[in-house]
């Protein structure tokens, strides 16, 4: 039993097996470099697409569905993205990249945001600006990255711990950017 507590507590809070998988992939920058394309183009065609669902349903008086289908739609989204984005740039396509499409919250939160807003045009300005920042962040982060693997690093910083200290100072950074449109 202890066996499995101290398991489930290091893969919890010290593992972080997620980011320690990222660390040792070889090919993270060319998943980051298509992961940023996808991301942007699920998020611009999930905002629009969401809210006219919403707007169905409630016609329908099937609000009650509004998550399941929007999930539903998020998990088609995904693969058309992907489809498009192998079938524009073929250089980038790369395989694995659905569950991290699929599994990424911003496509959820963007989904839900969506669903309250008062018009078509301002559901697809939501699109274009979280699509384009997505990216940007995801671009930002990929040369944070590769600047990190040329310095010298203490031992006990490198990897996992050097990339959650990282993405907490990118977060600190756009923090300050806070209030700025709010929605």
């Amino acid at each position: 039993m202890t066996e499995l507590l101290a398991v489930l507590i290091g893969a919890a809070l010290v593992n972080h097996l997620l980011l320690g998988l990222s660390v040792a992939d070889p090919s993270r920058p060319a998943h980051l470099q298509a992961l940023g394309p996808a991301a942007a183009l699920l998020l611009l065609l999930t905002a629009p697409l969401a809210w006219l669902l919403h707007q169905l349903l409630q016609n329908l008086a099937l609000d009650y569905l509004n998550l399941l289908a929007g999930l539903l739609l998020l998990a088609c989204l995904a693969w058309l993205s992907l489809a498009l984005l192998a079938r524009l740039r073929p250089v980038l396509a790369q395989p694995g990249l659905w569950p991290l499409l699929l599994g990424n919250g911003a496509g959820v939160g963007v989904m839900l945001l969506s669903q309250g807003l008062p018009s078509f045009s301002v559901a697809l300005a939501l699109g274009v600006g979280s699509g384009l920042g997505f990216w940007l962040i995801l671009q930002l982060f990929a040369d944070l990255l590769e600047r990190l693997e040329q310095c010298d690093v203490p031992a006990p910083f490198k990897g996992a711990p050097m990339l959650l200290i990282s993405s907490g100072l990118l977060g600190m950074a756009f923090l300050g950017l806070n209030g700025l449109g709010a929605i």
